[in-house]
């Protein structure tokens, strides 16, 4: 069992799915998605497009998947329990904790954890198991080895096809500091999409954060031999030739025909970079795209300047409406479209100036997409139709037989013949269906007004949609999830601790000490080096893989628990009878965590205010406030895996064209791969919390990381100690 997954950003790609042979499509509510920008679905247009994918067996999952803040729960849930009552297969959420209690109270409801979850090992992916949910869509930058194992435990859900996060899913935070847009509402202004330098080398700017699009291709069926059910297309915000082309292409790999005319066609609707297979498959040399951004589409041709023309010559038959991007050694130079054509060729218009072999590439194909979009599926099936003198008119199809409330009269002139009753069930009205009449039994001079055999038609044939369409699902009645929330003052009444996260303890002094370590695998390294008194917790990024995870747990000895950016630490620290100290990237932004687990401490989300602070306040409650804001995981090598240009150090700069410097940490995991961190281009100096502190000193130096803890609660001292610095999101929350 398998299906193929199309994305449908809104009605015209939902059609061009359903008909170019996807299994399921998967689109957003018009609240919650962690695609704002798509048109995405209000409830009517939902219902439409739920049954008209159902006419043809194709499932419908509706994706509401951003973090959920307090004030939102009730609409959120009151809209969830609508979207399933209207009959969607699935719906996709982040906030697993939210997830669990939301099927302890609507237990029918089929949930399935987003990738923004981050699912990247079989402990996550039995926590999503135990608290619910179907199906995990795994973290794109998961190994097939861990793949395979999660495919044992729950039904796994993969990308396939296009555009790559360069941050591990929900974990990135860049748009939202930069720019005040969080991702993880749905709202990124996708800052990794601009150009930046790092400092190894020259100065020159490029997309150094920039990802090309994955497009597995047959590897796909390495990925069904490991046991994947769903094979996800990314796109919610491309256009409907793009979805078409995609679900065609990887059908026929699937079905073992050859695809090479389907990835031509891929191309030509959207290529970013030529494609990459992705980290599943380990980091290959097309998996960054520095030199172009955006689409790039199909080589066909180069220029030929021609009498000051602009001349392709090319067997592609060009025509109005093509448009063009020009690559001069592998950089865009230019765009252009079709001015007119010879037996050759074509001419180019275009305002860039451009040279003798400069590629020319098609990003619009007008005949393609005419092509693509001109499927015509309907659902197919045979009618039989009985009529009888003085008798009831009966019909049968798809499953339904509809018998008239009236009697047939006897005809006083020509009675009706069987081409009379044929000719008029041919008529299939708005319906999409396929109607073949293949049995008519007229019994006797029959007549029949025309206007109600019309009518009877209309009846039977509303009837077999209603039966295709039918609504499986249990419809439920809405009732408030069982939160118990309480009223927290203004100012803490216990005392305030301090947790500091970073490299070395040497000089400072805390109630709490965070470590991370330069290398996972070195034991001497977990020395948490401090002379004061205080717990010590091992740092455990947001993702590890299962190999990893048993590295981790040989050097756990010393340590009274572990601090965690990744959900799948809950199973982690039960396993190993380990204190749980759940960090920002648990997204704590309303109190379902608190009801549904139980943590040591917890960091409540880095982008909720002050004011959203209050009420998810308990004694072992802790905010990020001061120091390093850790923006971006990079589980990749952006140095493209060329050792010598990034000369093993373990600091960086990027910086963007504005001037701003980013610092860049690089560690390693326990088997010796290299990781990579962003943090912001300002530090952190929050307003006072409620709760207790949480500072990061990962990229400061021990002077100034020493002065931030002495000084964390007083702001003008710390804006000396970091005069670049901003106040996040304390005194404002994200959208």
């Amino acid at each position: 069992m398998y299906e193929i997954l199309a994305p449908a950003g809104n009605k015209e790609c939902a059609v061009a799915a359903v008909q170019s042979g996807a299994d399921a499509i998967y689109l957003g509510y018009s609240a919650f998605s962690a695609r704002a920008g798509a048109e995405n679905f209000d409830l009517d247009a939902l219902k439409g497009i739920v049954e008209y994918a159902h006419i043809f067996g194709v499932k419908v999952y509706v994706t509401m998947n951003t973090v959920v803040k307090e004030h939102e729960i009730e609409e959120f849930v009151q809209t969830l329990v609508a979207v399933h009552n209207l009959g969607a297969d699935a719906i996709i959420l982040q906030d697993i904790f939210l997830g669990k209690l939301i099927h302890e109270q609507y237990p029918s409801i089929c949930l399935h954890l987003s990738t923004q979850a981050g699912v990247c090992n079989v402990y996550g992916a039995r926590l999503a198991k135990r608290y619910g949910f179907s199906r995990v869509v795994l973290a794109r930058e998961t190994p097939l080895k861990d793949i395979c194992a999660i495919a044992q435990i729950i039904q796994t859900e993969v990308f396939i096809q296009g555009a790559l996060c360069t941050c591990l899913s929900g974990q990135c935070y860049l748009s939202s500091f930069v720019g005040g847009n969080s991702g993880n509402r749905g709202r990124c202004k996708q800052p990794c999409r601009k150009k930046y330098f790092y400092d190894t080398g020259d100065k020159k700017l490029n997309y150094a954060l920039s990802l090309s699009d994955l497009s597995v291709g047959q590897k796909i069926i390495d990925l069904h031999e490991a046991g994947v059910i769903s094979f996800k297309i990314e796109g919610r915000m491309r256009r409907s030739e793009y979805v078409a082309a995609a679900v065609r292409y990887y059908k026929k790999i699937i079905n073992g025909q050859n695809a090479e005319l389907e990835l031509s066609e891929l191309k030509r609707t959207y290529n970013r970079g030529n494609y990459t297979q992705g980290l599943a498959f380990s980091q290959d040399k097309r998996f960054l795209s520095k030199a172009v951004q955006g689409h790039i589409g199909e080589k066909v041709g180069v220029v030929k300047v021609v009498n000051g023309k602009y001349y392709v010559e090319t067997a592609f038959s060009a025509q109005t409406g093509d448009g063009f991007k020009i690559l001069r050694g592998g950089e865009e130079v230019g765009g252009a479209s079709f001015s007119s054509k010879d037996k050759r060729g074509f001419y180019l218009a275009t305002k860039s100036k451009l040279k003798n072999g400069d590629g020319v590439f098609i990003t619009t194909d007008t005949a393609l997409t005419q092509k693509l979009l001109s499927t015509d599926r309907k659902y197919p099936f045979n009618v039989q139709i009985s009529a009888q003198e003085n008798g009831a008119l009966i019909a049968r199809g798809a499953g339904v037989m509809l018998t008239s409330d009236f009697t047939l009269e006897s005809a006083k002139n020509a009675p009706m013949s069987e081409n009379d009753f044929k000719n008029c069930f041919l008529k299939i009205d708005e319906y999409p269906f396929a109607v073949q009449v293949d049995s008519v039994t007229v019994q006797g001079n029959c007549f029949l007004p025309k206007a109600r055999l019309n009518a009877f038609r209309r009846e039977f044939y509303r009837a077999v949609y209603q039966r295709l369409t039918q609504n499986k699902n249990t419809v439920y009645e809405y009732r408030p999830l069982p939160l118990a929330v309480p009223k927290v003052s203004t100012m803490p009444t216990f005392k305030q601790k301090i947790a500091v996260i970073g490299e070395e303890f040497s000089c400072l002094s805390a109630d709490i000490y965070i470590f991370k370590p330069k290398n996972y695998a070195d034991a001497a390294s977990y020395q948490c080096k401090t002379g004061a008194k205080g717990e010590k917790f091992l740092y455990l990024p947001a993702f590890l893989t299962s190999e990893e995870v048993q590295s981790v747990q040989e050097n756990l000895s010393g340590f009274d628990g572990v601090y965690a950016e990744g959900t799948y630490a809950v199973e982690l620290a039960k396993q190993w009878n380990k204190k749980l100290f759940a960090g920002t990237g648990f997204h704590i932004t309303n109190p379902c965590a608190l009801q549904a687990e139980y943590f040591d401490y917890y960091a409540l989300s880095k982008e909720i205010s002050l004011d959203e602070q209050r009420s998810l306040t308990r004694e072992n409650a802790f905010v990020l406030s001061v120091g390093d804001i850790k923006v971006m995981d990079l589980l990749y090598c952006p140095f493209e895996k060329k050792c010598s240009a990034c000369a093993n150090r373990n600091r960086y700069t990027l910086t963007d064209e504005n001037g701003r410097e980013f610092p860049v940490r690089r560690y390693k995991t326990g088997q010796n791969t290299c990781r990579f961190e962003l943090y912001n281009c300002a530090h952190l100096v929050a307003t006072q919390s409620f709760a207790n502190v949480l500072t990061d000193v990962s990229t400061l130096p021990m002077p100034t990381a020493k002065g931030v803890i002495e000084n964390y609660n007083s702001q003008e001292k710390l804006k000396e100690i970091l005069p670049v610095s901003t106040l996040g999101h304390s005194k404002k929350s994200v959208l």
